[in-house]
């Protein structure tokens, strides 16, 4: 008997021993995190791929061919490094370095990453790929470092964040950086991007809507950057008000049993008790609803109007809310009743203090100009006005033109454009015409720089160029016109044009390439220049050589960019091949 116990005992320890062990195993996976992601930002590029004929190679940043044309498809994970992963026709792979000898053949079924709801020139995460063994998927760098041991079914881009992956395992799902630190447990049904992003970190701080499934369907959940828990996956619905550019903040409206509630990070601002919820960015405030009734709460939870609207509209500096009998009460942001403004009447903020915009829907949404005294300074009937910089303001008329105004409405350009736009990233403005189809380019004291027909406007980290079929114009940021000897202070040949032809000039005027073109453009990064003769495209390289006569027709509105004798095609979400 006392053996028979003794046996027991032995079973039961090792049943303990073996839990732990797993549970040991799990916690080795999820400790250690480091949630910083390493960003690989591609500057300038070494190889590329080449297409011939249907099949794909490689050539170099001098146009040598490096991989042979003969493959279904190939990928370059990092264009600043030799490792191709070549594809047959039975979709096998291989990975070869520039001198085409097999590598990283210690792995099995190597493969890139292709990355998931991003646009960009490379499609594919830059420094990992993936390799498999016992049918199970590990992580490895360019260089053949395990990153992550093969205990995943799966890993795949998560979308919308570079350089971090999906992973499953045992059938559930979590996330990792690119380094194979764990960001997200593996502990779940679902993970998807919250969406929250911003101008300057793009996607980095967004978080992590998570899922589970119960006898009763998914319940969501929500895990910060950091990987910290937020909210427990037990809500019908979560989803962050992704409106409001804080990164140290997160709202999340929630949805339980029908109810719409708010968290400010882990804290609950507004019970789950509404039919509906939404964000008014204009004023940064909550409307409510329950049964059919609106009112309003700041973003700390307090209710500041109550509900008991059919309506609430906010456009600007005031609050509008409609009662049952149709009439309109006015309201100031923080919910105290504006019994000065018509609610007709709606009043928007500006960039500058001293000027606000007033909308009239009694007249049917006439615009004015009025100051911070509520003083009407425009006298004319605008069907738009926005405010542009310093006095200016972009206006539009009842036929639907535009055009700039200063505040004693004196035109600074005349309202007559079919299109009026600041030019992203720049200080300038941008109109266009279309009856002529002439673009004009203006600075920020709105004095006109450029007027090209059928202009084309690329805007670089520190220039613009503006170009059509027979000329090219280089502006800084500011709008201050600048030389091509400026804008590319290294090359040795310029493109110029002399009474209508085109040819080169070195640093000193001196000719180069004779006048006998229709069009040529500046020596790109890699030391090519386009040649222009008719509708055919040719090549010459940074010494004036002629690489290439003028051959190609080329059926694109961008000026064509050339490595040697071939030319670049642009495809998809920005990926690009060269050929010829």
């Amino acid at each position: 008997m006392k053996k028979k116990y003794i046996v027991i005992l032995i079973i039961v320890l090792l049943i303990v021993i073996a839990v732990a062990g797993y549970f040991i195993y799990k916690q080795m996976l999820l400790n250690g995190r480091e949630y910083e992601v390493e960003k690989i930002d591609i500057e300038s590029y070494e190889y590329f791929i080449l297409r011939q004929e249907g099949k794909y190679g490689v050539i170099n940043k001098t146009g040598d061919i490096v991989i042979n044309p003969e493959y279904t498809n190939i990928v370059i994970p990092n264009p600043q490094k030799a490792i191709f992963v070549c594809y047959d026709e039975n979709e096998n792979t291989k990975i070869l370095n520039q001198n085409q000898e097999q590598i990283l053949t210690q792995y099995t079924n190597v493969e890139p990453i292709k990355l998931k709801n991003i646009s960009s020139n490379i499609m594919y995460e830059k420094n990992i790929l993936t390799y498999e063994q016992d049918e199970k998927i590990g992580l490895i760098d360019l260089e053949g470092k395990v990153l992550a041991k093969p205990i995943y079914e799966t890993i795949e881009g998560l979308p919308y964040k570079e350089g971090e992956l999906l992973v499953k395992i045992e059938g559930k799902y979590g996330v990792i950086n690119n380094k194979g630190n764990y960001l997200v447990n593996p502990e779940y049904d679902q993970i998807t991007v919250d969406n929250y992003t911003t101008e300057e970190n793009g996607y980095k701080n967004a978080g992590y809507i998570v899922s589970n499934t119960t006898e009763n369907g998914y319940r969501y959940g929500y895990i910060n950057v950091k990987g910290n828990v937020i909210l427990q996956p037990e809500y019908n619905e979560v989803s962050r008000i992704i409106d409001i550019n804080d990164d140290n903040n997160i709202y999340l409206i929630t949805a339980q049993n029908g109810q719409y509630g708010v968290f400010k990070n882990q804290e609950q601002i507004i019970n789950n008790e509404y039919q509906s919820i939404s964000y008014n960015s204009e004023n940064n405030m909550l409307v409510l609803e329950r049964t059919k009734k609106f009112g309003v709460a700041t973003m700390e939870g307090k209710i500041i109007i109550p509900i008991e609207f059919t309506q609430i509209d906010s456009t600007g500096m005031y609050i509008y809310a409609t009662d049952t009998e149709g009439n309109v009460k006015v309201y100031k942001e923080d919910g105290t009743p504006e019994t000065q403004i018509d609610g007709n009447i709606y009043i928007l903020e500006t960039e500058n203090e001293n000027y606000k915009i007033k909308i009239d829907n009694s007249q049917g949404s006439v615009y004015s100009i009025i100051d911070k005294d509520g003083n009407q300074l425009t006298t004319s009937n605008y069907s738009y006005i926005e405010y542009l910089n310093n006095d200016y303001f972009i206006v539009s008329v009842a036929g639907g033109q535009l055009g700039v105004i200063n505040i004693k409405e004196e035109p600074i350009i005349e309202i007559q454009y079919d299109s009026i736009e600041k030019i992203e990233g720049t200080k300038c403005l941008q109109t266009t015409l279309s009856a002529n189809s002439t673009t004009q380019i203006y600075n920020e004291q709105l004095e006109k720089i450029c007027e090209m027909t059928n202009a084309i406007i690329e805007v670089k980290d520190n220039y613009i160029k503006v170009y059509n079929n027979t000329e090219t114009k280089y502006y800084d940021l500011d709008g201050n016109e600048k030389q091509n000897t400026e804008i590319f202070p290294d090359n040795k040949i310029y493109a110029k044009s002399q009474d209508g032809k085109w040819g080169f000039v070195d640093k000193n005027g001196n000719v180069v390439v004779d006048y006998i073109y229709d069009k040529t453009t500046d020596l790109n990064l890699y030391g090519y220049a386009g040649v222009k003769l008719g509708d055919k495209w040719g090549v010459v390289n940074s010494d004036g050589e002629v690489i290439l006569e003028p051959t190609y027709t080329i059926n694109t509105l961008v000026e064509p960019d050339f490595i040697k004798e071939y030319y670049k095609v642009t495809y998809g979400y920005g990926e690009f091949y060269y050929t010829k």
